[in-house]
């Protein structure tokens, strides 16, 4: 039985020459196996990529309110499903009450300083507040009278953080009724889909 040499003078102690030698490298080329050429198609994951990011698009683009949440302030949570209507914007977080994205009282642990209330700590009218909501009475009541379509319906958004004390909601509501905003709108998050929604 024939075995094949690794060398090409077949180990006799001859010199091999170049065709040998030649010839021993084909042999060898020929026993490895041709290299697959291996690549990875994307465009399937462009594909899923694509879709991923119309469907965020999609999400963000339904989102009735672009409220972000924080640490400061986190929303309760709702099983209406009414969606919100346009009215002025209170957003009420752990430190600060703020007024159509103007802040205007400053608040320690959620609750209002005192030196802030008419009466002291057992006052419920906070003056700041009232005053920058009559401000806002008398714009929208201006524009009311310029733009008949758009008549002064007195409706907020209370925008609270679910750790605020009833306390301070029941003051920073009563302010806000004594500046004839008597139509009053918590939001909250939908507890079904996680989105923005509101309820009386």
């Amino acid at each position: 039985m024939a075995s094949e040499s690794n060398t090409p003078s077949g180990g006799h102690g001859e010199k091999a020459t170049m065709a040998q030698v030649k010839g021993l490298v084909r042999r060898k080329l020929r026993k490895v196996p041709p290299h697959e050429e291996q690549s990875l198609n994307i465009y399937p994951m462009m594909d899923i990529m694509t879709i991923i990011l119309v469907f965020m698009i999609m999400q963000v683009a339904n989102e009735t309110a672009n409220i972000s949440q924080s640490d400061e302030l986190q929303l309760p949570w709702t099983t209406s499903t009414e969606q919100l209507t346009e009215a002025l914007a209170i957003q009420i977080s752990r430190t600060e009450v703020i007024v159509d994205g103007r802040p205007v009282v400053q608040l320690r642990n959620g609750t209002v300083d005192p030196s802030q209330k008419q009466g002291g700590a057992n006052g419920f009218l906070i003056t700041p507040l009232l005053n920058e909501m009559q401000q806002h009475r008398d714009r929208l009541k201006l524009i009311a009278q310029r733009n008949p379509r758009r008549p002064f319906t007195g409706e907020v958004q209370i925008i609270a953080d679910r750790r605020t004390p009833f306390r301070t909601l029941s003051e920073i509501i009563y302010t806000i009724g004594q500046a004839e905003f008597a139509h009053m709108h918590f939001v909250a998050l939908e507890e079904s889909q996680g989105g923005g929604g509101g309820g009386h």
